[in-house]
């Protein structure tokens, strides 16, 4: 299993840097990331954050392959609903040409509905689009109806889908699946093999709410404002555009230590050997390629950054080998 690390670019205003600066560190730590021995490197999207999330990772992404020679580069996700399938496909060629093949294209659906609007996109057939833009997607690249083509074919491409419905998709697809779980695992299966797929394709990966020190308590002292304002924003954005209230807010001293089942954008600082248990429960018994852990929380303070990123890196694949 190989171990990634997933960027959202966030810079709350709380400790925001220069955007320059910000964007300039992020590439730096990349190049940091991979010289450690790091084994991919994830980017994410959302619209309309007020701490700048980061909106376009196909954009980002190409400037980290320009700047790397062996980390995979991916994206968890991509909105492809949002998205013309022809232009998708071809930045999807572009960025795997300037890496030389080490993309890894994970496509979802997406959960809010302001950023459908802002694309003038229809939010209630979302998950029926998204495989539509999907398979143009494919075809396009497989087709090699972009020039110029991609160095992969087929692609890397991965569904990042959350529910039955979606797992089944990724697999009806030929997708690998961007989450890890038992109870998704029978869904996909049953996609692939409805999409004529063989289920011995099947490969899952994804986010694990994981940040690693060696002094949990410690770090997760200095980390409780970044995880306040990341589960706040998630849980202001999942209601924006609809007729739900807005959340209460949650201050950093309301927070504990741990990952509350359902509680989206919520983490928890383990030791290494305390994450390696959690990884075997987790990944006993399904076909997991990648483990990918948040790069930060909200801006936090670097050398945190580079503590995690060295024990995710050094200590953490010996643990799991």
């Amino acid at each position: 299993m190989d171990v990634g690390l997933l960027f959202d670019l966030r810079n709350p205003a709380k400790w925001q840097r220069p955007w320059g600066d910000h964007y300039a560190r992020t590439l730096e730590f990349c190049e940091e990331a991979e010289n450690n021995g790091i084994g991919g490197l994830w980017f994410t999207e959302h619209h309309m954050f007020e701490d700048g999330y980061l909106p376009q990772p196909l954009t980002f992404a190409a400037a980290v392959a320009a700047r790397t020679k062996r980390v995979r580069i991916g994206t968890s996700i991509l909105l492809p609903a949002l998205r013309k399938p022809a232009q998708l496909a071809e930045e999807a060629a572009i960025v795997d040409l300037i890496s030389g093949g080490r993309l890894e294209l994970g496509l979802g659906a997406g959960y809010r509905v302001p950023e459908y609007k802002l694309f003038d996109v229809e939010f209630e057939n979302r998950f029926a689009r998204t495989e539509k833009s999907i398979n143009e997607v494919i075809a396009f690249l497989e087709d090699e109806a972009v020039t110029p083509s991609p160095i992969q074919n087929p692609m890397s491409m991965w569904g990042g889908f959350y529910g039955p419905r979606g797992a089944k998709m990724a697999g009806r697809l030929g997708m690998g699946l961007l989450h890890i779980s038992h109870s998704m695992y029978e869904h996909y299966r049953e996609g692939l093999i409805e999409g004529g797929h063989d289920p011995q394709t099947a490969r899952m990966s994804g986010l694990l709410p994981l940040i690693l020190s060696n002094d949990p308590e410690k770090t997760w002292a200095r980390i409780a404002p970044h995880v306040a304002h990341q589960l706040n924003s998630y849980r202001k954005a999942s209601v924006q555009g609809t007729d739900q209230p807005l959340p209460s807010f949650i201050g950093p001293d309301e927070l504990r230590n741990g990952n509350p089942e359902g509680t989206w954008g919520m983490v928890e600082v383990v030791t290494p050997e305390e994450a390696a248990e959690r990884i075997r429960v987790m990944t006993d018994g399904l076909p997991v390629k990648n483990l990918i852990f948040w790069a930060s929380i909200a801006a936090m303070p670097d050398d945190l950054m580079v503590q995690h990123m060295k024990l995710l890196s050094g200590t953490l694949p010996k643990l799991i080998a």
